[in-house]
């Protein structure tokens, strides 16, 4: 049974968590400044990332901490935390994809894509291909990428409606946005192998409530959850994260998740919940050349 309390003492390292404000990234976040790291909260409102970094202070924590302004709805407020975080510090350790948008109004980003999509994927691949001078220059670094479960609800990317181009399905937009996660993760270790010592995994964190599911309407969340028959506090849900971020058990490509009955709770293990889909490597080189194309960013090298 892996807890926080298993992690390696992280001293000296430096760590970024978007979405690190609140629900699994706050415990993220939480965790890795109790072990002593320094620990960037990278989110788009400063108000309630200055409320949870004083709040992760009065846990007298031996880390420190650091607010980030990132807007994952926006590849050039994406380049600026990138630019931000460059000026300050040379080198990053642990770079946590964990921020996301769930099931909302059919909506797009700034640059036109469907919301979930946008902001779980592509606002990801674009701050990983930002900060990956400083990943590469840093001797040992990991990339964790925060999918879901949902990941096995769709078979496939469908191009053809990444910026809301058919009738909006708030679950299969979600789903695929998830499924890019994992396929982001599993590409990022293929390709990054001959450049650097960088780790790349995919994780997922259960069945968590949090405020991810705030857009979904309070009966129908108190329906879905009755099903389960554990849900995980968000301290729980980020176990995952913190494994494949810092064990020296976890190994690069890899995906893991809770070890409980249909992994919707427990201690991390490698998931067995993974589709034929999921590892499909064409499909993986697929998406991350659509990503290059739309982005216009190029990586690794």
């Amino acid at each position: 049974m892996w807890t926080k309390n298993n992690m390696p003492d992280q001293t000296g390292k430096i760590a970024i968590v978007t979405g690190g404000n609140t629900g699994i990234g706050y415990e993220t976040a939480l965790a890795l400044y109790e072990a002593g790291a320094h620990v960037i909260i990278a989110c788009r409102d400063a108000e309630r990332a200055t409320e949870a970094i004083d709040t992760m202070k009065s846990t007298g924590g031996k880390g420190s901490l650091e607010f980030g302004l990132l807007n994952l709805a926006n590849l050039g407020a994406i380049k600026s935390f990138a630019e931000y975080f460059k000026q300050k510090h040379q080198r990053l350790n642990m770079l946590i994809n964990n921020a996301g948008v769930m099931m909302p109004p059919a909506s797009k980003t700034d640059d036109g894509f469907e919301l979930q999509f946008g902001v779980n994927f592509i606002g990801h691949f674009a701050l990983t291909a930002h900060l990956y001078p400083v990943l590469k220059s840093t001797a040992h670094c990991r990339v964790v990428s925060v999918s879901s479960g949902a990941s096995t609800f769709v078979d496939h990317i469908d191009y053809d409606n990444l910026k809301l181009e058919k009738p909006y399905e708030e679950m299969r937009e979600y789903a695929t946005s998830k499924l890019a996660n994992v396929y982001f993760a599993s590409e990022l270790q293929r390709r990054a192998q001959p450049f650097s010592n960088l780790m790349s995994n995919a994780v997922h964190p259960g069945v968590v409530y949090t405020e991810l599911q705030r857009h979904i309407p309070k009966d129908q969340l108190e329906i879905a959850f009755s099903k389960y028959k554990k849900v995980s506090d968000p301290w729980q849900g980020a176990l995952p994260s913190l494994f494949a971020a810092t064990s020296p058990s976890a190994s690069g490509g890899a995906y893991y998740g809770p070890d409980g009955e249909n992994e919707q709770s427990g201690y991390p293990a490698l998931s067995q919940r993974i589709t034929p889909a999921m590892k499909d490597e064409s499909k993986a080189a697929e998406l991350w050349n659509y990503a290059e194309e739309v982005t216009g960013l190029k990586f690794p090298y």
